[in-house]
């Protein structure tokens, strides 16, 4: 699942995990991606930080306050990049850090690296 309100990032984010066999459904803001997830139960989410009234760290909170959300991989994918914003990210719920802008040879094996620390197993193959 991707969290994301930036149409062209969703448009990126989303080819790049499809052409690697992830199933990819997104929300443009928290509260749409929090209702998203609790329905979907997805196996991994990918969250933007920087979202429009609702922040990815209250986001992540929210996420994890669930049960049955409390072990999926949240990952911040965010153009916060300053001394301590992976920090605030990890501590708000989040399992990984990846910066925009995104680099699109690496992007995907970012992901991998940190779905195969936590178990997530959301692709297709």
């Amino acid at each position: 699942m991707l969290i994301e309100d930036n149409a062209q990032n969703r448009y990126l984010t989303t080819f790049l995990l499809e052409q690697h066999g992830y199933c990819v459904v997104c929300a443009a803001d928290g509260p749409s991606g929090i209702a998203e997830a609790s329905r979907l139960s997805p196996d991994l989410i990918l969250l933007d930080i920087q979202l429009p009234g609702m922040d990815g760290y209250q986001v992540a909170r929210a996420l994890r306050a669930q049960p049955e959300l409390d072990q999926v991989p949240i990952i911040a994918v965010t153009s916060y990049a300053m001394v301590g914003d992976r920090e605030k990210s990890l501590d708000s719920g989040c399992d990984g850090y990846i910066e925009k802008p995104i680099d699109p040879e690496t992007f995907v094996s970012q992901i991998q690296a940190i779905e195969s620390t936590h178990g997530a197993a959301g692709r297709t193959e």
